[in-house]
């Protein structure tokens, strides 16, 4: 019997191994493909743990967007990628734009060189070959496009590559003329290091955070890289300055104005305290839930209502109002009967908590779903002093004495109390003490900036959420400060009792006495106690 083991022909090996290639794009490029390193010369791509994460997010989803940090191998990355579909697929089209069609002349460069260098029997035979591209004999391709706004309408594209997309010119012109060329199913990888907001790739990466588009987000943080340490991370400070080196090499997204709240405190609260909702319900799924309702917990919900011009949200807000956490959240669009109904949903479930509704222009149609809903715990504006700043914390009216004051049911922002609601927030946050979970409404703020000295969302961008939050801790503020002044008068009346009580005929000369529930805030007006 012949035990002797039959060793496979070099034929075979050869078949082998191409099969291991074209099963595993990683094992392919560790093994076959070399680049060029600026100090040791050429190089076999040996990637990264993070750089092979990417690689299979390449595979595995059709759409990706990368907010990454300078000189992280990327670009390099992406040309392995391209040579590893041309050279293992038929008819592969891939696209590459930069922001200049010689940048995106690299990429093709580094297939060329890597392309060169393989194995005889891994190598496709290149039919065409010039500086903007290759052809191979399998009729795969690559070429670099312009960024014109007419770029790649004739074109069918397997794979688009959209470098340093943040730094592109019109970006989001070029991203209209570009959408007939993926149309039929082709994949997109974006990636660049930010350059501020209100640009088509800041929208599109938060877009990916917020699950509002199709892209899958990935953040490459400096301290991925194992070949760097925060000794390398302060030298970039001394050799960038400190906001460049953050928006190189953190990821930092820097407002084209000044943000309302400084970047680096947003950039704190995200890394921090942001998280994902335990729950994402409601007939959208727009309904973010991080803490259920605990009896005996105090909370209140404020409300933007959308114009309805399709641009904007409705949004709602809700804290609890003791410990200032966020506990949900909604935004998006719905008829002001249904949204109506919602808050009305939420407020109940949250122990009856009190319900702010901004009352300018069509919030109205959702108060009044809300007021014939009878709900009992809606917040009441005084329209006659709410504009005199002297006079600020006497609008909050309860709805005992609303009728007396001429109070309106919703919360009234003008021209005079708006810089005052926004100042609040924004001590809020410089003082830390408010727990913002949400990472829609931290994307908000990195985008509400002053403009010509007037606090507002930067264009093309949305404020709703940012409102809604601004106005609870606005009337959370004055509100429970209001709540702690009758408390302390009410202890001064029972002590006034304690001092004058053997008195024949006692009658207290400081404070006539009233229902227990309303104690005397000043001017005649009173606050309900049981509004908290």
């Amino acid at each position: 019997m012949n035990t002797q083991t039959t060793q496979p022909t070099l034929k075979e090996m050869i078949a082998e191994e191409y099969a291991k290639c074209a099963q595993d794009p990683a094992y392919f490029i560790k093994k076959y493909c070399y680049i060029q390193h600026p100090v040791r010369g050429k190089i076999k791509f040996m990637l990264y743990p993070f750089q092979e994460n990417v690689l299979w997010a390449f595979v595995k989803h059709t759409r990706n967007i990368i907010l990454k940090n300078r000189q992280m191998g990327l670009s390099t990355l992406s040309a392995a990628y391209s040579l590893w579909l041309m050279t293992f697929f038929n008819d592969k089209n891939i696209y590459v734009i930069a922001t200049k069609q010689e940048v995106a002349k690299n990429i093709i460069s580094k297939v060329k060189m890597m392309h060169h260098n393989l194995p005889s029997w891994l190598k496709q035979k290149c039919v065409e070959d010039n500086k903007l591209g290759q052809k191979y004999n399998n009729g795969s391709r690559i070429f670099a496009g312009t960024s014109a706004t007419d770029a790649g309408r004739s074109e069918a594209v397997s794979l688009l590559i959209l470098d340093e997309a943040a730094f592109i010119p019109k970006m989001s012109d070029l991203w209209g003329a570009l959408q007939p060329t993926i149309s039929t199913g082709g994949d997109i990888i974006v990636l660049s290091t930010p350059n501020g907001v209100g640009n088509w790739f800041h929208q599109s990466f938060l877009g990916a955070e917020e699950d509002k588009n199709n892209f899958f987000p990935i953040t490459l943080h400096w301290t991925l890289h194992p070949e760097r340490d925060q000794v390398w991370r302060d030298e970039q400070d001394k050799e960038l300055g400190i906001r460049l080196a953050r928006q190189e090499c953190d990821g930092s997204f820097l407002a084209s104005g000044d943000t309302v709240i400084a970047s680096e405190l947003l950039e704190w609260y995200k890394q921090t305290h942001t998280t994902e909702p335990n729950e994402k319900t409601g007939f959208d799924r727009n309904v973010w839930i991080w803490e259920y309702p605990t009896v005996g917990k105090k909370y209140a919900v404020s409300a933007d209502v959308a114009r309805g011009d399709g641009k904007d949200y409705s949004t709602f807000e809700i804290f609890n109002i003791e410990t200032l956490e966020q506990v949900a959240e909604y935004q998006g669009k719905i008829g002001t009967k249904e949204f109506g109904n919602l808050l009305i949903q939420y407020a109940t479930a949250y122990n009856d908590a009190l319900l702010i509704v901004e009352n300018v222009g069509i919030g109205w149609a959702v108060i009044q779903e809300i007021v014939d809903r009878k709900y009992k715990n809606i917040f009441y504006t005084d329209k006659k002093t709410m504009y005199i700043d002297s006079k600020v914390e006497q609008q909050y009216m309860n709805k005992y004495n609303r009728l007396q004051n001429k109070a309106v049911p919703g919360f009234s922002t003008g021209t005079t109390n708006r810089p005052l609601i926004i100042s609040k927030m924004e001590q809020y946050f410089n003082e830390r003490t408010v727990n913002v979970r949400s990472t829609r409404l931290i994307n908000e703020l990195f985008t509400f900036i002053w403009n010509a000295g007037k606090p507002e969302a930067a264009s093309g961008y949305n404020d709703d959420l940012v409102m809604a939050f601004a106005i609870l801790l606005w009337v959370r503020d004055v509100a429970l400060r209001l709540q702690q002044q009758s408390q302390d008068l009410t202890k001064a009346t029972i002590d006034n009792f304690k001092v004058d009580r053997e008195q024949p005929n006692f009658v207290s000369t400081k404070y006539p006495m009233h229902d227990p529930h309303h104690m005397p805030v000043g001017n005649n007006e009173t606050l309900d106690l049981r509004q908290f």
